[in-house]
């Protein structure tokens, strides 16, 4: 039963993702002058900038506010960035009508309570393996991957390999 939501990798068409404590691991550095500062990991960075290369939509919606956290994932490529959502659930439908996505086609990872209301509506909710226990359990794949250490990429990667999508710019570079 531990590996049932492979079965659901394959439908995937859209990925969405919180910030803290999913992309980044949580922690915040507070500068002198006041400055907040987080670590992202650039195989998660990777990762996104592959789902992107490969047509998948890619959403970020988060509570933070921090506009260094929004220039990282605009470099990225990513459009869809809905800083300071504190109701995450009406952003979620927002995106889902202006996208014509299906919430069954859609992974969601989140790490915290703030994320649950989202994470009840989608086809694959995932977590970090540093999640709280109420995320966890309704989960259908906690990564073995902590926030912020490489969860985003680790789902992101199953995903395309399943679905054949995985390395195929670097395959046909190396033919």
């Amino acid at each position: 039963m531990a590996n049932s939501y492979k079965k659901l990798l394959h439908q995937i068409d859209t990925f969405i993702f919180d910030v803290d404590g999913v992309l980044t691991d949580g922690g915040i550095h507070i500068t002198p002058d006041g400055d907040l500062t987080r670590t992202m990991s650039v195989k998660d960075g990777f990762a996104l900038k592959s789902a992107l290369t490969a047509g998948f939509k890619v959403c970020v919606i988060t509570g933070g506010t921090n506009l260094g956290v929004k220039i990282r994932l605009e470099n990225l490529g990513i459009t869809d960035i809905h800083l300071g959502a504190h109701n995450k659930i009406e952003v979620f439908d927002k995106f889902l009508g202006s996208n014509d996505t299906n919430p069954d086609r859609v992974v969601y990872m989140g790490d915290d309570i703030p994320d649950l209301p989202v994470m009840l509506k989608v086809g694959l909710p995932c977590c970090p393996q540093d999640a709280c226990a109420e995320i966890k359990s309704i989960s259908k794949y906690v990564s073995h991957k902590r926030g912020g250490h490489g969860a985003v990429r680790d789902i992101i990667e199953q995903v395309l390999k399943v679905q054949g999508k995985w390395m195929v710019d670097f395959e046909t570079q190396n033919n």
